[in-house]
């Protein structure tokens, strides 16, 4: 090594003298939070919403636990906003129907229209339109407990359900998680099962227009000749259809979605890994005239409970649960800041993982019927909905840790990789949970207010996947790998940057690409990959961290543009320790800004959501971001070094 280069390394080493300080204690917390099966979990905190919903479930499935909806409440009370109103993350402008959602939810807990949160709250909804602007889900919870009309509900006939594989409009060209919900609404819509409320619980107050009077219209686009417009007009004639469909149809089709949901109940009890199929496909088989006391819905009672998350005299309600992401990602941190790969922590995460492989065929299957299964799920149980991302993240743990069964591993990585790989679209991406999910007019049709009915390529994954393929011995060379660095490259925005679809936002995509980029072999001399970078370097805050604001979404003004937070200025040092060969003076910077705001208990503080679930609808805040990235971060920053200082 030259002279320049050894006062470099001096440099950088005085420079994060504490590194090895803070890098341990990140590690010795994490391995304190594991579970003792093997498995991390945190908290996965959404928007009121959740709350809401699941009050009203409870309602409707005709449960009563008073002390529980008193915490559910608390929960609600404490993050409306001081106008009133409840928004879809922290800093983010009142939602309308989340908004009547948790004030609808409170008065059936017990508060009264009087109570001043609630005149708070009604004075927001009625200046901003009241219950005849709610979105779809809402109506379907409105309608079920007759607050609303079950003709305000956009018009799903369920007879679409029997539309053939090959027909533009059949479920499988829905995402997985708009499939699952679209099943229980048809079947909500074709029984349209009320369950009445006292008139002091109910929310007639929030009609500005006597209920006879009242329209519900849905939102027209600007453009009189649009997909928009032309899907309401659609809706229009569908409504007729619902006064005369042929009772004969209308019944094979009530059988066919009551048996597809019978189908994917897993075994808990749930649908689909999420909050909306947790809620409303038990609604819907109630409707259909199921008991409480019938094994699915006593399971599905049961299940709906596995979403709560206590804090005291507080209950949140999750929209889903992350183990299986926690659990790779935590151990993927502790892999990547060197901690010993035989340790009895990291053996029992892979273990775990292991055991949570998925060898059954799901939905993805529809589209791959050739391929095997072999994937991981977000959650502890859905078994049809296995996810490409979580895949992709546990085979480079379990590559990377020796000290288990052999032959299990081997059977893993083996089956787990064929699948990942197989899940390649044709465009060249990977999408979420299925292949050539593209018919993006779906999400213009009345029942998609949140835009969200398809599961389209993203580079986040993209990268994601060139990383595990790295990890498992491929390189640039290899089909699946080429084909995915074209798609990065042609899905580049003009700025260098790359969109993240399950993080906020384009920090996220960028880091996720330039780090799957790197890892399969890509140069970073590359001008595209130079551009990349230079793109991170130019939203680096004056305090050295990064931030982007999930208004990046809707406002290209805010892309890599927001207060910095310690997992977005992670994902912004990991872009740039990938995309450049020396460490720069901005990653060094970005270190400093983890370094020095490290909190007592090892990890780091953070409130704001960096996690996305329908880009401009619905975020995310995983409570464990916070600490696993940041210590990957440093990690891959500390390797760098030694590298550097034994050159």
């Amino acid at each position: 090594m030259n002279d320049d280069g050894a006062a470099a390394a001096t440099a950088s080493e005085h420079r994060f003298a504490r590194l090895d300080e803070v890098i341990a204690r990140a590690q010795r917390s994490l391995v304190a939070a594991q579970r003792p099966e093997g498995f991390w979990q945190a908290p996965l905190e959404a928007n009121a919403e959740m709350n809401a919903e699941f009050i009203i479930y409870r309602r409707f499935m005709g449960v009563s636990d008073a002390g529980l909806e008193a915490k559910l409440s608390k929960y609600l009370l404490d993050i409306q906003q001081s106008d009133g109103s409840w928004n879809l993350f922290p800093g983010g402008e009142g939602d309308l129907s989340t908004s009547i959602e948790a004030y609808f939810a409170l008065k059936l807990a017990g508060m009264r229209a009087g109570d001043e949160p609630m005149l708070q709250a009604r004075r927001w909804i009625m200046a901003h339109g009241g219950i005849a602007k709610a979105g779809t889900l809402a109506r379907f919870y409105l309608a079920a407990m007759g607050q609303v009309p079950w003709s305000a509900t956009p018009s799903m006939p369920i007879e679409l359900a029997l539309l053939p594989n090959w027909s533009p409009l059949n479920i499988y060209e829905l995402s997985s998680w708009a499939r699952g919900t679209l099943m229980a609404l048809m079947l909500m819509q074709a029984t349209r099962p009320t369950v009445p409320v006292d008139y002091r619980d109910g929310v007639l107050e929030l009609y500005i227009e006597p209920p006879h009077f009242t329209k519900f219209k849905l939102n027209r686009a600007p453009r009189l000749f649009s997909v928009r417009n032309a899907l309401l007009l659609a809706n229009s004639v569908l409504k007729g259809y619902e006064r005369y469909h042929p009772r004969a149809l209308r019944e094979r089709a009530i059988r066919y979605v009551e048996r597809w949901l019978l189908d994917h109940q897993d075994a808990n009890g749930s649908w689909g890994g999420i909050q909306p199929c947790y809620l409303l496909s038990p609604m819907a088989l109630k409707g259909l005239g199921y008991r409480n006391e019938h094994p699915v819905i006593a399971k599905a009672l049961e299940a709906s409970h596995e979403l709560t998350w206590h804090y005291g005299e507080r209950v949140m309600y999750q929209p889903c649960v992350s183990p299986n992401w926690d659990t790779a990602l935590a151990a993927k941190a502790l892999i990547d800041s060197d901690f010993n790969r035989a340790d009895a922590s990291l053996v029992k995460a892979a273990r775990w993982l292991i055991a949570h492989q998925i060898f059954k065929r799901g939905d993805w299957s529809v589209k791959r019927p050739h391929l095997e299964p072999g994937g991981w799920a977000f959650e502890f149980f859905n078994d049809w909905y296995p996810d490409v991302d979580d895949s992709a993240v546990i085979l480079m743990v379990i590559a990377a840790i020796e000290s288990v069964d052999a032959a299990a591993r081997e059977r893993a990585i083996r089956a787990g990789t064929n699948w990942v790989m197989g899940m390649q679209s044709s465009d060249g991406g990977f999408a979420a949970f299925d292949v050539d999910n593209t018919a993006s007019w779906l999400n213009y049709a009345p029942f998609a207010d949140a835009e969200a009915s398809t599961d389209p390529t993203c580079p986040d994954i993209a990268g994601r996947v060139l990383e595990m393929m790295a990890a498992v011995g491929y390189r640039a060379d290899h089909p699946v790998a080429r084909r995915t660095i074209e798609w990065l490259r042609r899905a580049q925005e003009n700025d260098g940057s790359w969109w993240g679809r399950w993080g906020v936002n384009f920090i996220y995509g960028t880091a996720s690409a330039l780090s799957g980029l790197a890892a399969i072999g890509v140069t970073p001399r590359e001008p595209w990959i130079r551009r990349a970078v230079e793109w991170l370097k130019s939203k680096q805050n004056d305090d050295g961290g990064w931030g982007e604001s999930c208004l990046s979404d809707k406002d290209p003004a805010w892309r890599g543009r927001g207060p910095s937070t310690a997992s977005q200025t992670a994902w912004a040092l990991m872009g740039l320790l990938a995309g450049e060969e020396e460490i720069s003076e901005a990653a060094r910077r970005g270190a400093s800004w983890l370094i020095e705001r490290q909190n007592a208990n090892g990890s780091w503080d953070e409130t704001e959501f960096t996690g996305t679930g329908f880009p401009n609808h619905f975020y995310l805040r995983y409570h464990l971001y916070c600490h696993y990235f940041p210590l990957m971060a440093l990690g891959r920053l500390r390797q760098r070094i030694r590298s550097t200082t034994a050159r």
